[in-house]
């Protein structure tokens, strides 16, 4: 699994007043904070549903320009200690 196929730029955000390299550069701290806290042994497909995630959680939060490292941090390790609240399942 490589974390770049995920990481978005400035044009991918879509408009922020101005704002899209903050919500591109958050996104992707989001993202690395997501991929380095998962463990080794997380399963690739698990791992992929919650980078997934990310996106649909916060590309709409009017916060994603401004929320800080350790937010970023303590959400993304709520949600690989808690992915079934997260995940919906496949069956």
């Amino acid at each position: 699994m490589v974390i770049h196929d995920y990481l978005v730029t400035q044009e991918i955000v879509g408009d922020w007043d101005g704002q899209e390299e903050e919500v591109a550069e958050r996104m992707n701290e989001i993202y690395h904070t997501m991929y380095d806290l998962a463990g080794e042994d997380i399963e690739t497909e698990v791992l992929e549903q919650l980078l997934a995630l990310i996106w649909d959680t916060w590309i709409g939060q009017e916060a994603i320009a401004d929320i800080e490292t350790e937010d970023i941090y303590d959400w993304c390790k709520h949600v690989l200690d808690n992915p079934e609240q997260h995940l919906q399942s496949e069956e």
